[in-house]
């Protein structure tokens, strides 16, 4: 009994130190400034200019809620499309557009929270629900050598994944802040088709080369 007693104090002791560690983490600074501090508007400049200068992007707005300069429920709406034609290595062409949704929250590191500069770290859930259209040239077939084309129209895909970033905020000349943030992607759920991998996923990115991606805002205090 003596030993197992010892157990249990020692988790009791373990946990206590560990909660009023998170409490302390998540507690507010104790200031006259007040828990509603606005709203915020913002628009992604980077996934704008990729979408103007390549053949896939998205075009991103953002809104979040300052509470006590310290945390920021954020909501993330874009849509992302992509016209992938006659790849130089397969020959096919892909097509898609559609909306897709981020949700979650960021906190401001900085010892000094009012100063209007932020150096944050946050956490996304997001999904998406699109159709895609694929089709490739003709080529001949390897046994009877005539031509063979493959495609598909509207194949329903669908994808959900996770987002942990870390990123800055400088506040630039009255309710205008400029801000970047590094973003690491892990996918929780996906549906394909019957055709597999599909080349881009509207806010993700490519499939093969999008678990890091990176957003430049342009932001407005309301």
């Amino acid at each position: 009994m003596t030993r197992a007693r010892h157990i249990f104090a020692s988790f009791l002791a373990a946990w206590c130190v560990n909660t009023a560690a998170a409490q302390g983490f998540l507690r507010l600074e104790r200031d006259s400034i007040p828990l509603f501090r606005g709203v915020a508007v913002g628009f992604d400049v980077a996934g704008a200019a990729q979408l103007a200068m390549s053949d896939y992007g998205q075009i991103e707005g953002m809104a979040r809620v300052n509470l006590h300069d310290q945390y920021f429920p954020t909501v993330e709406v874009g849509l992302g499309r992509a016209s992938h034609k006659d790849d130089e290595v397969t020959g096919i062409s892909y097509h898609t557009s559609a909306p897709y949704l981020r949700l979650g929250v960021d906190v401001n590191l900085m010892k000094k929270k009012h100063t209007g500069n932020r150096v944050f770290a946050g956490l996304r859930y997001a999904f998406t629900y699109y159709n895609v259209d694929i089709d490739c040239k003709p080529f001949p077939d390897p046994v009877w050598q005539w031509d063979t084309t493959y495609g598909v129209k509207d194949q329903s895909c669908y994808q959900h994944w996770a987002e942990v970033l870390f990123g800055i905020d400088a506040k630039v000349a009255g309710p205008l802040h400029l801000g970047w943030s590094i973003r690491y992607r892990l996918r929780l759920a996906h549906d394909d088709g019957p055709t597999g991998k599909v080349w881009y996923v509207p806010g993700y990115g490519i499939q093969e080369n999008s678990r890091l991606g990176y957003s430049f805002n342009a932001i407005i205090d309301i």
